[in-house]
């Protein structure tokens, strides 16, 4: 297989790299230290790099995600986890498609918070200009993602919330914060050892479902809302093409 990891340096991404190469298969990954996955001309020129480097893709793993307790805006003008988590995985995704497509059985995993109750899209100020916190922003982007599944045949699309899992989701972060997320990693996190074959085996065998919702390995139900999903399309779409002229 051929496959392309966003956040594949550190965390999940890494250990499902490390196991899909040991098994002999070709595996691109990228981190941030390689791309800006929070800026939209970095995102279209990695599609552009993917296409060069494969002539078919059977999976591609949404994984790039850094949680902000604090509100950050990129240089494009959009608030850091709208850009990263929302806007920057349904432009890939889009953007790999003719790839996908050329592969036998093509699968998208989205690693995201599918399956919450607490997630909803703030329609009135979607970039949290006035009201952010770090929770309201994740939990916003968990639920776009949910509404965005939508790859369509022959891509399986496959969102997956595994949890809390033991990453490097603190390195970034200030004290105290990064003592505390250590601390409680350390205690309540699974490893990504075990986190990582649930997901390995749908890369490998995908569901047959068009979008399918997973939670650490669970099957659990899709949250559908046909106009919500049309809704956020159109403002994701027209927020890409303000940058991607």
């Amino acid at each position: 297989m051929n496959v392309l990891i966003t956040g594949g340096t550190k965390g999940i991404g890494k250990e499902l790299a490390r196991r899909l190469e040991s098994e002999g298969h070709d595996v691109m990954t990228v981190g941030s230290g390689q791309a800006d996955l929070s800026s939209l001309a970095a995102t279209d020129a990695l599609a552009r790099a993917v296409g060069a480097r494969f002539a078919s893709l059977d999976a591609l793993v949404l994984g790039a995600f850094r949680y902000n307790p604090g509100r950050v805006e990129t240089t494009e003008g959009f608030e850091h986890t709208w850009a990263l988590y929302v806007l920057s995985r349904f432009l890939l995704a889009q953007r790999l498609r003719p790839l996908l497509e050329r592969a036998s059985r093509p699968v998208i995993v989205n690693l995201c918070g599918t399956g919450g109750s607490t997630g909803r899209i703030h329609w009135d100020d979607v970039q949290l200009r006035r009201r952010y916190s770090g929770f309201r922003a994740t939990m916003q982007g968990a639920r776009a993602n949910d509404l965005l599944a939508l790859a369509g045949p022959p891509i399986r699309y496959v969102l997956y919330n595994p949890l809390f899992v033991r990453t490097a989701m603190a390195e970034h972060l200030a004290q105290p914060w990064r003592a505390v997320v250590k601390t409680a990693s350390a205690v309540l996190a699974t490893p990504v050892e075990r986190a990582a074959p649930p997901i390995l085996e749908l890369l490998t065998n995908p569901p047959d479902s068009p979008v399918s919702a997973f939670r650490a390995g669970r099957r659990i139900g899709v949250m559908v809302d046909p106009a919500a999903s049309g809704r956020l399309r159109e403002l994701v779409e027209s927020h890409i093409a303000r940058v991607l002229r």
